[in-house]
């Protein structure tokens, strides 16, 4: 098969400016203006070079569909915008071979003063297609998107599924050679997304290339036949699909077990109020536990450090469980049971009980928050791991299929 995309050696940087307070400014820096942002009490600025991605290269072949994973900041949209012609880059360089249609977010290349119908027309051009070319496709466009009742107004009324919905018809039916997709799909209802990967598999069975970025690893796994892991700008591996998806868990895992909680500075709230350590309780016999069970009687606590100097009212504490590939499963908010906490400055400990523990065999990362009257006081994403083995939530006797990746939930037939 022919080669479609080739990129060797491709590296974005940014330029990252930082906030820092001037001690002093020389004569010319007074000149230019330095000592009217000394005496407003603005600060001066630092800069930063942070590199987006490093070294990539890749080739896609006429066909491929190729998936692309990797954590929040991988350089995955980086590279789809620069494969796209939206960002050049800074190093390397990019051949694209035939016409290439991109949906990255919401609403992209969309004029908000002009109507659905005009948006058609103008995204047509942008592709390089003629007025024909685009009137021949056009009701097609407008049944997948279903928004024929809202077609003529201006598309900066829409909502956010309507925008998602115009952009992928247009971007799928305009005939293009390559079809890159961010995860902008999300935003659309279940049985849209299921529309749109459908139309993406008939595209690649019909020849065309389909470039996806997804955190649905079932949409990936179903859809793809090649898998590319970012990791801090870089590819860590390009390959099959199974084994890539075992590579990138695997690597989460790492890091979730190597994470020091107290120690994390990646997490946004109040400096001085901290969460620091979290642990599984086994409520029978009240010893910590590395694995819990399908329907354990589990208890988690949460060490708690308060150093802002002063007691804080109506806390709400939670914990927020998740698959490894960061799809939300169950939380468990304190204020959901009526339940908020005032903390003395210096270290306390909170409960929670989890009566049947609600998640089959397979392992699980959690994020941990507090808040308290909407004010984020501490929220560490990705806070750390849990193993659960299978065991019997119905008692009767039966374990759940491995493959069930869902909640268990209480009921009875009758």
């Amino acid at each position: 098969m022919s080669v479609v995309i080739e990129a060797s050696e491709l590296g974005k940087s940014y330029r990252i400016r930082h906030q820092q307070v001037a001690r002093y400014a020389t004569l010319r820096e007074t000149f230019g203006g330095a000592l009217e942002r000394l005496l407003s009490g603005r600060a001066m600025q630092a800069t930063e070079t942070f590199w987006a991605l490093r070294e990539v290269g890749l080739q896609v072949h006429e066909g491929d569909r190729l998936g692309i994973i990797g954590r929040n900041g991988a350089g995955k949209s980086t590279l789809l915008k620069i494969l796209s012609r939206i960002t050049a880059p800074t190093t390397g360089r990019v051949v694209l071979r035939g016409r290439v249609s991109s949906l990255l977010e919401v609403g992209t290349g969309f004029h908000p003063e002009l109507s659905g119908r005009e948006n058609i027309y103008l995204n047509g051009a942008i592709l390089g297609m003629t007025r024909d070319e685009v009137r021949r496709r056009f009701d097609d466009i407008v049944e997948f998107a279903e928004i024929a009742q809202f077609l003529d107004t201006p598309v900066k009324r829409y909502s956010s599924g309507m925008y998602t919905r115009l952009a992928f018809a247009v971007a799928a039916h305009l005939d293009p050679h390559v079809l890159i997709v961010d995860e902008v799909l999300a935003v659309g209802d279940a049985a849209f997304q299921r529309k749109c990967l459908t139309r993406m598999a008939d595209a690649a069975n019909s020849g065309q290339t389909v470039l996806f970025v997804s955190h649905n690893m079932a949409a990936i796994a179903h859809l793809c036949n090649r898998l590319l892991v970012m990791d801090q700008g870089r590819v860590v591996f390009d390959g099959d699909v199974q084994e890539g998806l075992e590579h990138y868990n695997a690597s989460v895992v790492g890091r979730l077990t190597d994470l020091d909680l107290a120690a994390r500075e990646d997490r946004e709230g109040d400096p001085g109020f901290r969460i620091e350590a979290i642990t599984f309780l086994d409520r029978r016999s009240g010893c910590e536990v590395g694995m819990v069970s399908s329907g354990q009687h589990v208890g988690i606590r949460m060490d708690i450090r308060n150093d802002t100097g002063r007691t804080l009212k109506d806390v709400v504490v939670s914990i927020g469980m998740f698959t490894l590939s960061g799809t939300f499963l169950f939380s468990c908010r304190s204020d959901s049971v009526g339940k908020t906490f005032d903390l003395e400055p210096g270290c306390s400990s909170v409960h929670c009980v989890v009566p049947k523990w609600p998640l089959n065999g397979g392992r699980y990362s959690y994020n941990l928050m507090a808040t308290m009257r909407n004010t984020t006081l501490d929220w560490v994403k990705d806070a750390g791991s849990i193993d659960v083995e299978s065991g019997d939530y119905y008692n009767h006797g039966r374990l759940p299929a491995s493959s069930y990746q869902g909640v268990f939930v209480d009921f009875d037939w009758e």
